[in-house]
């Protein structure tokens, strides 16, 4: 790569969130091969059945599926790589970082659920709803169809379209809305293990759009505040930035991480330590956020 902090990290590995597969990063990857990224960009298991089909009942992936799935990525690669949750997909991000830290060169929450140990969605938006009462933090669980089950979810179109792709190309928003998929409970409502040794080692950042309708900046803000430590890049979008500004995305991001050496690929013990809190530093600079 032209760039010489990038010249030993070539993998980056693109985890998406509810409802979606590797197909949500398809309008990225073009942008970040052309950067000189090796992209991998996984299908987590027990996601992927078309919502015009029955959902198989059986079919109930946990966490831990989801992040064996990704080590198994992560494991065939010969190098570390830059780890990106999208949205849910924050929460196998972080937990691929906690089982192995030293494959993980930076992680890289997009709008996503980056969330302490222990802690659950739902307790994230409960905190978030007792600190600013005045905003409305649903998002789009009323909007979601169910299978007869209960077990599985859906998005309907016009629902993708106005939480999730409000702010993309139209023609591109109405495609990409046909895709969205049955996404098992099982795979949303989910709890991390996280130890400062292990997940607490890898440098962090997140990357916040401002216009999002599904995760409110303010809960955003919040997330940042329960999981101190990361670096926050800021980007004047909706919930799918791969999508709305793709170009974008790759240009600040690789910024962001040149300039923070967050993926120096020898960084171990006292190191991670400096990068820690380098960003410390930089996300107590910001502004506080006022709702």
């Amino acid at each position: 790569m032209p760039n010489n902090t990038f010249n030993k990290v070539s993998h980056i590995v693109l985890i998406h969130g509810a409802w979606q597969g590797s197909w949500a990063f398809q309008a990225w990857v073009p942008h970040l091969q052309a950067a000189g990224w090796n992209v991998h960009a996984v299908d987590l298991p027990g996601n992927g059945v078309p919502a015009t089909l029955s959902w198989p009942t059986q079919v109930q992936p946990h966490l831990q599926d989801y992040t064996a799935h990704v080590l198994r990525v992560l494991d065939s690669l010969d190098g570390p790589a830059v780890v990106v949750g999208h949205s849910g997909g924050g929460m196998t991000a972080s937990q691929v970082a906690q089982e192995r830290p030293h494959a993980v060169a930076a992680l890289v929450y997009l709008a996503g659920m980056m969330l302490p140990h222990g802690w659950s969605l739902g307790d994230a938006i409960d905190a978030c709803q007792q600190a600013h009462p005045q905003w409305a933090y649903e998002g789009i669980g009323p909007h979601l169809q169910w299978d007869r089950s209960g077990h599985a979810s859906s998005v309907p179109e016009a629902v993708a379209q106005h939480f999730f792709l409000h702010d993309c190309e139209p023609e591109h928003a109405r495609q990409v809305a046909r895709h969205f998929v049955w996404q098992p409970e099982s795979g949303r409502a989910m709890r991390n293990h996280l130890t400062p040794e292990c997940f607490g080692t890898v440098p962090r950042i997140y990357v916040e759009c401002l216009r999002d309708r599904s995760i409110l900046l303010a809960l955003q803000r919040h997330m940042q505040t329960l999981s101190p430590g990361a670096s926050r890049l800021s980007l004047d979008c909706g919930h799918v930035p791969q999508l709305a500004c793709p170009a974008l995305l790759t240009q600040q991001l690789l910024l962001h991480l040149e300039q923070r050496h967050f993926i120096a690929p020898t960084q171990t013990g006292a190191d991670f330590a400096v990068s820690l809190s380098s960003a410390q530093a930089c996300a107590a600079q910001e502004t506080a956020y006022q709702p």
